[in-house]
């Protein structure tokens, strides 16, 4: 099906603001960041992924679209690269397909890729799996299996054999939390199982993918490893007992679940025993998942208020929250919203990073926010203007204020692209894309971006090197 989207603003851009953030260290790592499902099109170029049939399915995605075109960074990846460029980013965070790769001569588009990066001075950040698990796999039993996270290492050996020698900076993951929750226990997402608790196996199974992509990558002589696991805090709906229990259990879910393993390496009391395999079983696969990584990444949007239980399914963000859940999602008021009506909380970036150094200790490696963005319409984008400085502004409260070790800033997204179940809907894009004639237009707060990054390297600073 082609990319089907309403009409977009079209207002030309206004000037941007001279930015006036303060510095951040000289080498600091400044970048946006993409995913293939979501922009590289040309779907004949590689296998079939979970979101193929997904998408396929009737009433899957909003507005009935697909990603068989998206942006087509397949093709259109040199005018992209030149964007990179213009806008004056030193990485750029993308992924790889595993679909793609799994197809003849998948590898070569990443070549490509990587050397139009390294050309234009932009160091490159895979991501090894962002969602689209083949389709191959999935048949097989997909993240429910455990012989997925050993194929995903032999995968990700090939990958690091043929890009290693170019590629400095890598992640395994992106946001198991939300594949596992989205896609497995509330069917929002690929491949749109609905198993609510029994989707644990999917959490373990991706950390266990992780620390195996480690030990592969390292075998391969590849250093600068990371992940990048999405979190907030979590904010009690009321002081009552049952509100602070319930919004406990949210948080260890979608924030300890993920980075406890990684980092102390161990799950959260009374996790561990719902995994599958014995006691012996599941402490083995904690020394894998608990590789170190040189870095950790943090991919923020927003706070989420929980409390208990009210016993009955709602609509929260587009998502059915079924009654047998023990918490609820509520709504934060007092703050402004996005498109997607997210609100927006620059302070609760720093609030989080600072309970991540008080939790982690020394057992938290470096910090980079491998996502932070937002969805809003039109070319003159002023409220996304106001969201990256005042997140930026937060991030830097929490590195130069609390003394957390922060070394780089990726927004979310360098293009307006196919945001999964929403489709064409929401544009999280610096840059407008066109889905008719897939023609690219910065929009302000690209703009305003730019001139942000110049100011940091016309100030440099004295401060510790970031890398």
């Amino acid at each position: 099906m082609a990319n089907t989207a309403p009409p977009a603003t079209t207002t030309k851009p206004t000037p941007p603001t001279p930015p006036s953030l303060p510095p951040f260290p000289q080498n600091f790592l400044w970048g946006v960041s993409t995913s293939a499902h979501q922009i590289e099109g040309a779907t004949h170029h590689r296998t079939p992924s979970v979101w193929d049939t997904f998408t396929a399915q009737p009433g899957r995605v909003k507005d009935g679209s697909t990603a068989e075109v998206a942006c087509d960074h397949y093709h259109r990846y040199p005018e992209d690269i030149a964007l990179l460029h213009a806008l004056g980013v030193n990485a750029y965070r993308f992924s790889v397909s595993w679909p793609r790769v799994n197809a003849p001569g998948g590898l070569d588009f990443y070549d490509r890729l990587t050397d139009g990066l390294c050309a234009a001075g932009i160091r490159p950040v895979p991501t090894l799996f962002h969602w689209d698990l083949p389709l191959s796999a999935q048949e097989a039993g997909g993240w429910l299996r455990r012989d997925t996270a050993e194929r995903f290492a032999e995968y990700t050996a090939r990958v690091a054999a043929r890009l290693g020698d170019r590629i400095t900076k890598w992640i395994t993951l992106n946001e198991p939390a939300e594949h596992t929750l989205l896609g497995h226990a509330l069917g929002a997402h690929a491949p749109g199982e609905r198993l609510l608790f029994d989707a644990l196996p999917v959490a373990h199974h991706q950390l266990l993918a992780h620390g195996l992509a480690v030990q592969a990558l390292r075998a391969a002589g590849v250093s600068d490893i990371g992940i990048a696991n999405s979190h907030g805090p979590t904010w009690p709906a009321s002081r009552e007992p049952a509100d602070l229990e319930a919004a406990g259990f949210y948080d260890l879910l979608l924030n300890r679940l993920f980075a406890d393993p990684v980092l102390l390496g161990r799950y959260p009391e009374g996790i561990g025993e719902l995994m599958p395999g014995g006691p012996e079983d599941v402490a083995a696969d904690l020394e894998i998942i608990a590789e170190p990584v040189d870095w950790y990444g943090i991919n923020y949007y927003a706070p989420t208020r929980v409390g208990a239980p009210q016993g009955s399914e709602i609509e929260f963000g587009g998502l059915t929250m079924p009654a047998e859940l023990p918490f609820s999602v509520r709504e934060i008021d007092g703050y402004p919203v996005t498109d997607f009506g997210w609100p927006v909380v620059p302070e609760a970036l720093t609030e989080l990073l600072v309970d991540f150094r008080e939790r982690y200790g020394d057992r938290l490696p470096p910090v980079v926010i491998t996502e932070n963005g937002c969805s809003y319409e039109g070319l003159d984008d002023q409220e996304r203007i106001a969201y990256l400085d005042g997140h930026l502004r937060a991030l830097h409260r929490a590195s130069s204020e609390q003394g957390v070790d922060v070394r780089g800033y990726f927004v979310w997204s360098l293009l307006d692209n196919f945001e999964w179940a929403e489709g064409y809907a929401r544009r999280f894009g610096l840059v407008h894309v066109d889905f008719e004639t897939l023609e690219r237009t910065p929009k302000a707060s690209y703009h305003w971006l730019r001139e942000a990054l110049r100011t940091q390297r016309r100030q440099g600073s004295s401060s510790p090197s970031g890398g």
